[in-house]
């Protein structure tokens, strides 16, 4: 768990970096007064606080959000995969973290952190099935990853704005491999529980008030939580 944390600063940093609108030049400082945000120099900007040294404004992510999805990342892979996918989803998870806060702030999942995602995670169980159980499930994984990922961006295709995005198609790669070691029904399961989720929030917000038939919401998290969710039934 301590040793999850320590990541934070890390997370914070991207979180801070990279919730930016499309287009926009990557954060390099407060908002409010131009203080760099330096990783060398995390606190008290990237720590749990989320707040500017100098002028105090919020900076990044909530306050002790980021900490607490990271308490829970840790605590689901204790649930004990093998080592190789332990590996492989806590790489992925490095990345998933920020996506998530990113993506509710901005509506964006930027290539530099969806596609080293996906590499490494693709990587890693590729390393896996070399030393420990030969390359059918790594076979599966590769082919889930594709499928996965072209069913988003066939979305995209088709139904434009409202379909699911590329940035969310570049997610589902790494998600997709993950999902497809464990077999064919696997990536549809995870799909399921992400757009069971993100609809049950989104009749939530029509209800009170607090969205439209035309809002868009952010999909990268839902995808990142049925991720989850799907394996934990494996684990």
């Amino acid at each position: 768990m301590v040793a999850g944390l320590t990541l934070t600063p890390l997370l914070r940093y991207a979180v801070a970096r990279h919730a930016v609108p499309s287009g926009t030049e990557r954060r390099s400082g407060c908002d409010a007064c131009g203080t760099p945000i330096r990783l060398d120099q995390p606190w008290p900007a990237l720590g749990p606080t989320a707040r500017c040294g100098t002028c105090r404004a919020r900076v990044g992510a909530p306050p002790v959000t980021v900490e607490l999805v990271t308490l829970v990342a840790v605590a689901l892979l204790l649930v004990g995969p093998p080592a190789g996918e332990l590996i492989a989803t806590a790489w992925w998870l490095v990345f998933a973290v920020p996506l998530i806060f990113i993506d509710l702030a901005v509506h964006r999942l930027p290539d530099r952190l969806t596609l080293p995602a996906a590499a490494g995670t693709w990587l890693l169980l590729g390393l896996t099935a070399l030393i420990d159980t030969g390359p059918t499930p790594w076979l599966w994984a590769t082919a889930s990853a594709l499928g996965l990922a072209g069913f988003f961006a066939l979305t995209t295709l088709l139904f434009g704005a409202r379909g699911f995005g590329i940035g969310d198609a570049k997610l589902a790669l790494g998600a997709g491999a993950l999902l497809g070691w464990y077999g064919w029904a696997m990536p549809v399961l995870g799909l399921l529980l992400a757009v069971t989720m993100s609809g049950l929030v989104a009749l939530g917000l029509l209800v009170t008030g607090r969205a439209r038939w035309s809002s868009h919401l952010p999909f990268g998290p839902y995808l990142v939580l049925g991720t989850l969710g799907a394996l934990l039934l494996v684990w």
